[in-house]
């Protein structure tokens, strides 16, 4: 069993009622048990849990309000078992529906399709709607007397049905299966009167232009309709008589009342000055209906059809969590209610002015967002038929997804991967693509460099795989931003891009990371047909992601979207096609043979990703974003879940396919507690310098800001030391194993093996360009070319002298990381300038302009620390230490007792900072102690103290700073006393250590 629970995770024909699926635990784990019936409606999604986790902790995301949801999971299934009794019916007579729905049911349930062929989910869907609309009508009204009943306490106006069905399961399908049932009834009872309840007139929304341009596959007059392309309705008299239907496909944003006349402000002001009344120029709501759906006109009672219903819904009155929400949450609740109530009020409006019967919703997701006023997570009430995507798992309709369950970082209990974004949010840029060219694409996190990797090297491996079956498209990796900035550099790393100089020229051109998604060739010079993507709407209003010999390399694709344009009656638009449109074109094409989009391997984008688009080839998904929501999660999974392969093996079912996830964070723990009792007030104690009292016991030191150094004239050496010594880890880069693990089926490992065959020599070239430009170079100033010789030897040494260490499965590539390559380079400078410094070119400490000298004098702040020490008022300043550790109270004691120390004071609320790189990035370092010792000189020497005990490689950038600029360059300023730097990594051997130390120093005077 276990074998088969891994190799053969589908268990169900997609075209047949599910018959068995896996047993889950009450922790929503796989029992490796196959249950023969079909699985109930639970609302679940099938992520594994990471396998280091606590107990406590739910395998599957079950929704807070999951009491409310299993009241309608018992509507569900009830409705369900309702109709699989109608379904079962071996009369047709005893159906109790119309001839022409006997007909069109008979067809797609038993008909032998040649190709496209309804799933069963998709004719469960549209026979749960068949049945509420023509036999509980007669003979179950109870059924809709709940949902005009749950319709009235939301949805006053409209009465809606929601249809859910899993992201990849085919809604659109299931849309034009609604569209012919209703078409051929309504034109069957107009040659026949019989009844009024069908109509021709249909209106399809849908939340951006993206699906809108999609759903064209819905009118009958595309080149590739349902009707006939996936062959819906059974003969050409139907095929025929589908032409009579009226469709209009339109995003909700449509609906917003537009201005009639263009006036100016100023000029408004002055007309309504003359007639004192407010000049109307907004549209009326006949006026937005006239534009909108002009072609509607005339059709009373439309239906309507939702797509991604979830964002249409009336918030709840008389609440307002909204003001409760903070930051990006709070916007986007209050964006995701504008959008609602957008769209509900069209529909509203639609009612009012042409009639409207029926609202089919259909969502993979159709429940409450956050800010509506429900429980985020409530399922619309007004949910009939539920197919999960647990359910599309078991049956092999979509992909089955994979995520992170463990990686090779020792601690923490959820991979970090699968919370990427809690990981690196703090060094991703805040602002939009407007200034996105200020920051660096070298620049981003290691974390997500080693995360695009991982998933990389398996993409490789996957593409590799394609090409060897012979498969004509290529595989895609998709990747979803949280912002306009950070999606345009993480294209730019991806695919390659010139850096601007000041004039808006081209400067040095820096080659894609990932080879498979470049789209320059190795002089620098634009692919014509762009491998990589970035779709936003400031990119496809510009159509700049184009080459300009596009048109002319993919002039058979174009002539072929414009003869598809030409068909579907946009004769004029088709000779004025722009790159937009080009572009637009390219996205919706993506995976598809013989179109514009068929060499994109990989999309970059902001939000265009989280619904709507999807392409079928899509194998990797990497999330850089926030994701407040499950809902969220979910689409963007659901980017990745559309099937390549429909093709039934000997078995009868679909073989298993794939699809890998990072940076997707599916995990809900416990819910928050809202009754929590208040916390008691902490004590807080003032820590304050005791004056005058014990004044003679103070200490001053310098305020520095930055470090000068000039380099010698005669050849360039190098001092290397242990602390020279950068050890490349998955602390550091990010874990470089990771575990992918969907909840049933085979378990992939992703890592950066193949990042093993980048030559020593290569590593060795970009060190020393990275060291010459950016150690080397002063602003506004060319770089020191004069210089790569000798750098060049100095990094070769530093690399064959074993400084750089490789451990936990990362590779010596990863250096040339801009974040490692910093760290990398600063290791070296640091050797350069030990040994440079000696002489007659010290290196100069530069003192704060402004106060330049700080002092324990000024010590004064509160603290809530318990963990105090009374200080000796003949060696401290002040009254307390607040000791972050037992380790600190223990030096104290040391400090205190030997006779050799005149006084001490800890750097906290003091001012010592210690200015120094850790990368790229400019920090304070802020030493523990300072400690004045009497080493038999006229004046005392100052030791600042370190108390660490691991040290990673921040601990070994500070302690480089301390001994190699700050202690230095301070000493040789001449003005500021005689200063030490000391580190202690063992507690039991402080006291010791200490002993030695100052041992050392005395004798040095002796």
């Amino acid at each position: 069993m276990s074998d088969l629970f891994f190799e053969k995770p589908i268990l169900n024909s997609p075209y047949h009622r599910p018959m068995q699926h896996w047993e889950l635990d009450r922790n929503g784990l796989p029992t490796q048990k196959i249950i023969s019936e079909r699985r109930p409606a639970n609302f679940i999604t099938p992520i594994p849990r990471p396998r280091k986790q606590r107990a406590i902790q739910q395998t599957l995301d079950i929704f807070e309000s999951a009491a409310k949801n299993g009241e309608l999971s018992l509507f569900i299934n009830s409705i369900r078992a309702k109709v699989e009794q109608w379904r079962n019916l071996p009369d047709k007579n005893d159906w109790g529906v119309t001839p022409i729905t006997k007909d069109l049911l008979t067809y797609w349930r038993h008909h032998s399709f040649s190709s496209y062929r309804p799933f069963f989910c998709q004719l469960e869907a549209v026979e749960t709607a068949i049945w509420l609309a023509e036999v509980a009508l007669k003979k179950d009204k109870s059924f809709l007397e709940a949902l005009k009943k749950s319709n009235l306490e939301a949805n006053p106006e409209i009465f809606r049905i929601a249809l859910k069905l899993a992201t990849g399961a085919g809604k659109t399908t299931v849309m034009a299966m609604l569209i012919a049932w209703q078409t051929l009834n309504a034109i069957d009872a107009i040659r026949y009167p019989k009844t009024n309840q069908f109509t021709t007139g249909f209106l399809i929304i849908t939340p951006g232009i993206t699906i809108r341009d999609r759903l064209r596959v819905l009118q009958p007059n595309d080149p590739e309709n349902y009707y006939k392309h996936r062959k819906l309705v059974p003969d050409n008299k139907m095929l025929e008589d589908m032409g009579r239907a009226k469709i209009v496909i339109t995003n909700y944003h449509a609906f917003k009342l537009r201005e009639k006349v263009d006036i100016a402000k100023g000029t408004r002001a002055l007309l309504e000055g003359k007639t004192g009344e407010e000049l109307k120029t907004l549209e009326t709501e006949a006026d937005m209906i006239k534009r909108v759906m002009s072609s509607l006109k005339g059709i009373k009672n439309l239906l309507v059809i939702n797509d991604e219903a979830h964002h249409c819904y009336r918030s709840k009155p008389d609440e307002d969590e909204i003001n409760d929400l903070k930051g990006e949450e709070k916007e986007e609740a209050k964006k995701n209610n504008e959008a609602a109530r957008l769209w509900i009020s069209g529909i509203e409006a639609v009612k009012r002015q042409l009639g409207v019967k029926t609202v089919y919703d259909l969502s993979a997701t159709p429940f409450f967002l956050r800010g509506s006023g429900y429980d985020e997570g409530t399922l619309f009430p007004w949910v009939v038929s539920d197919f999960s995507l647990m359910d599309a798992i078991e049956c092999g309709i979509v992909k089955l997804p994979r995520v992170p369950v463990a990686d090779n970082l020792p601690g923490g209990e959820m991979p970090k991967y699968r919370k990427l974004w809690e990981t690196i949010r703090s060094s991703m840029p805040k602002k939009g693509r407007g200034k996105a060219g200020e920051l660096d694409p070298l620049s981003l996190p290691s974390e997500l460099r080693t995360a695009l990797d991982a998933l990389y090297g398996h993409y490789e491996k996957t593409y590799q795989q394609w090409e060897e079956a012979g498969i004509d498209v290529p595989p895609v990796f998709i990747v979803v931003c949280n912002n306009t900035s950070t999606s345009d550099l993480v294209y730019k790393l991806i695919s390659g891009f010139h850096r601007k100089i000041e004039t808006g020229e081209k400067g040095s051109f820096h080659q894609g990371r990932l080879a498979l998604f470049r789209n320059y060739d190795d002089l620098g010079d634009r692919l014509s047909r762009p491998r990589t993507l970035l779709i936003d709407s400031t990119q496809l209003e510009s159509g700049d992601a184009l080459e300009g010999n596009f048109r002319a390399i993919a002039a058979d694709e174009i002539e072929a979207f414009k003869r598809e344009m030409r068909q579907r009656g946009k004769v004029q638009e088709a000779e004025k096609v722009t790159d937009q449109d080009l572009l637009r074109e390219v996205m919706n094409t993506v995976g598809k043979r013989g179109k514009l989009g068929e060499s994109i391997r990989c999309v970059v984008s902001v939000s265009m990703l989280t619904e709507g688009w999807d392409a079928n080839t899509c194998t990797h998904v990497l999330g850089i974003r926030a994701f407040g929501t499950q809902l969220l999660c979910e689409q963007v999974m659901g980017r990745a879940l559309r099937r390549l392969n429909y093709e039934l093996n000997n078995e009868g079912l679909f073989d298993v396919e794939y699809a890998d996830i990072l940076g997707i964070p599916f995990d809900f723990t416990a819910q928050e507690v809202s009754d929590a009792k208040p916390k008691k007030p902490k004590k807080t104690e003032q820590i304050k310098a005791i004056s005058p009292e014990r004044d003679t016991v103070g200490i001053q030191f310098p305020r520095i800001e930055g470090y000068r150094i000039e380099l010698p004239n005669e050849e360039l050496t190098a001092h290397f030391t242990p602390d020279s010594v950068l050890e490349l880890n998955p602390y550091l880069v990010g874990p470089c194993v990771v575990s992918n693990q969907g909840i049933i089926g085979e378990e992939v490992e992703l890592n950066v093996k193949h990042l093993e065959g980048m030559r020593q020599s290569t590593i060795i070239y970009h060190l020393t360009k990275h060291l010459l430009y950016t150690k080397y170079r002063d602003p506004g100033e060319d770089p020191k070319l004069y210089l790569f010789g000798q750098l060049k030897r100095i990094a070769r040494q530093w690399l064959e002298g074993g400084y750089l260490r490789c451990t936990g499965q990362t590779y010596p590539a990863q250096v040339l990381y801009q974040e490692i390559a910093d760290m990398a380079c600063e290791r070296i400078r640091s050797a350069i300038t030990e040994a440079c410094t000696d002489g007659d070119r010290p290196i100069k400490a530069i003192p704060d302009a402004y106060n330049p000298i700080g002092s324990t004098a000024y010590v004064n702040f509160t603290t809530s620390k318990t963990n105090l020490w009374r200080t000796d008022s003949r060696r401290c300043h002040v009254n307390y230490v607040a000791c972050d550790s037992d380790w600190e109270a223990e030096f104290c004691r040391v400090a205190e007792s030997h006779p050799n120390v005149k006084s001490y004071i800890k750097n906290q609320g003091l001012g010592l900072e210690v200015p120094y790189l850790y990368g790229s990035i400019q920090r304070k370092y802020i030493p523990d102690f300072i400690v004045q010792i009497d080493d038999g000189h006229s004046d005392p020497l100052n030791l600042i103290v370190e108390i660490k005990g691991y040290r990673g490689e921040d601990a070994k950038e500070k302690a480089n700073t301390m001994r190699n600029y700050w202690i230095p360059g301070v000493n040789n300023l001449g003005f500021y006393g005689r200063w030490a730097f000391a580190e202690f990594t063992e507690v039991f051997e402080i006291q010791s250590e200490f002993n030695r130390l100052i041992d050392q120093f005395t004798s040095v005077k002796t």
